[in-house]
């Protein structure tokens, strides 16, 4: 973004796609803190971005110099030179929504205390953690000074060359002697439109921890000035291994989304980039798996009949079982992981989220499904949602063979990797119709059986194994809960 000292929600059209999009309960696994730098809102108000990083689910934010404060204030700038009476009404909207201001930036601070100091006391007034700019050199012994009195970060945020701090060796150099308060704010997109593989400029100031914070993103181009934007994971900034490599440095801080492209409908791939994080976020969870049931069974459900573990652990319905096993808690948030096996003609599946396992639980509970056969038929999906989503590939290693599920839920998004292969990625957000999916290109337009819409399904419940008539096999029934 260029930006130094300048700089109708449209929420209702796109409520059926975000639908207040809540969190998934990460804390435990990274002191990760996502949120939206409010420049990628730039041709809205702040109080504007701010209800649209809260739609997105989530709870920080930053603010640059120079946005409009809201509608009603339209002639209010944001920036360290608000009227006191301003400054109050950005912290109530903020309070209000339950969204935090975490950084501002990107921001001048020459070398003179005076003006330093008014970015400081606003920093410290309006709770800010950290201030991103891209000083001169020869202001850093009062930044540093400032700092530490106010107990405040500077972070050196990087623009594409030939801007000064384009190259992280600069930065580096820059930080070197200096606290733990000076540091870098890094810019993956720009570093990619400069021709700095954003992985290697993670792993060098990450070595000398010198990263504060991020300006993340990912584009269609590399070394290209004039990239932009796409949904996280889809472009060629390597953004999962920067996350990994993050997770390997057990980097803890704030993650700005910084989005420049499509700058008045944004809302459905910034919301992708969301989704990518959180199900990358999981997948590096400290947290263990455990086992979904106990040996004994004790833990788990069977109205109509039994089921067992066999001497080497595996889980099937006995000559006598009725019904489906289903767990004694509730789940929804998750990573299940299980192997699964079914005869020539085999038919079963994994219910997830179910609400109501013994009453209406036919048109209330999600179903993953397992079948012999991948014919493309209703019945016929393996690794289907069923009667919503058909999986986007065939990866059946076929009937009579061991095959692997893992099956994550994360507040609106499913995904389903079935023996190394994703195969479904759904978005419940738009299922807005009972009896009907959606049109391409996200499912194929045609009725299902559900007598409520999929967006309106439970986003937590039991968890269960169908028994359809036929024989089925489980085994390594694993998950990772995030609740």
């Amino acid at each position: 973004m260029k930006r130094t000292t300048r700089l109708s929600i449209g929420l209702v059209a796109f409520a059926v796609c975000v639908c207040s999009l809540p969190k998934a309960s990460l804390a435990a696994s990274k002191d990760w803190k996502l949120g939206m730098q409010a420049y990628s809102f730039k041709e809205f108000t702040f109080f504007e971005a701010v209800d649209k990083n809260k739609a997105l689910g989530m709870d920080y934010i930053e603010c640059y110099p120079g946005q409009r404060l809201s509608k009603e204030k339209s002639g209010v700038k944001v920036d360290h030179n608000m009227s006191s009476a301003d400054r109050k009404l950005m912290l109530r909207k903020l309070r209000k929504t339950g969204v935090k201001l975490m950084n501002y930036g990107v921001v001048g601070l020459p070398n003179n205390e005076a003006e330093c100091r008014k970015v400081f006391d606003f920093a410290k007034e309006m709770g800010i953690e950290t201030i991103v700019s891209e000083p001169p050199e020869d202001a850093f012994d009062l930044i540093e000074k400032l700092c530490k009195e106010y107990k405040i970060s500077v972070a050196i945020h990087n623009h594409p060359k030939p801007s000064h701090y384009w190259d992280p060796d600069t930065v580096l150099r820059v930080c070197q002697g200096r606290s733990k308060w000076i540091g870098a704010c890094a810019d993956s997109g720009h570093w990619m439109r400069s021709g700095v593989d954003p992985v290697e400029a993670i792993k060098k100031l990450g070595k000398a921890k010198r990263i504060i914070s991020l300006h993340f993103g990912d584009l269609n181009e590399f070394g290209v000035r004039s990239a932009h934007d796409v949904p996280w994971g889809t472009g060629v900034g390597k953004a999962r291994a920067a996350l990994e490599e993050l997770d390997r440095q057990n980097f803890k801080g704030v993650f700005s989304i910084e989005w420049e492209h499509n700058w008045l409908n944004s809302m459905p791939d910034i919301k992708k980039c969301v989704a990518f994080f959180r199900k990358t976020q999981a997948e590096l969870s400290d947290l263990e798996y455990k086992d979904l049931f106990k040996k004994d069974l004790s833990n788990a459900i069977m109205k109509r009949g039994p089921w067992a573990f066999d001497a080497d652990g595996v889980l099937a319905p006995t000559p006598d079982a009725h019904g489906t096993i289903w767990t004694k808690e509730d789940y929804g948030n998750f990573i299940l992981e299980l192997d699964y096996k079914i005869p020539e003609k085999g038919n079963s599946g994994v219910f997830v989220r179910s609400a109501d396992p013994f009453g209406n639980w036919i048109h209330t509970t999600i179903e993953i499904q397992i079948h012999a056969t991948t014919d493309g038929t209703k019945h016929g999906q393996n690794g289907a949602v069923y009667d919503c989503l058909s999986p986007s590939k065939d990866a059946n290693k076929g009937p009579n063979k061991w095959n692997h599920y893992v099956i994550t839920c994360l507040d609106n998004k499913i995904y389903v990797n079935l023996n190394g292969e994703d195969i479904i990625d759904m978005d419940m957000d738009f299922w807005t119709e009972a009896h009907k999916n959606p049109g391409p290109p996200v499912a194929a337009g045609t009725p299902n059986k559900f007598k409520i819409a999929y967006k309106d399904m439970a986003r937590a419940g039991r968890i269960g194994f169908q028994y359809h008539g036929n024989p089925v096999w489980f085994k390594n029934l694993r998950i990772k809960s995030f609740d």
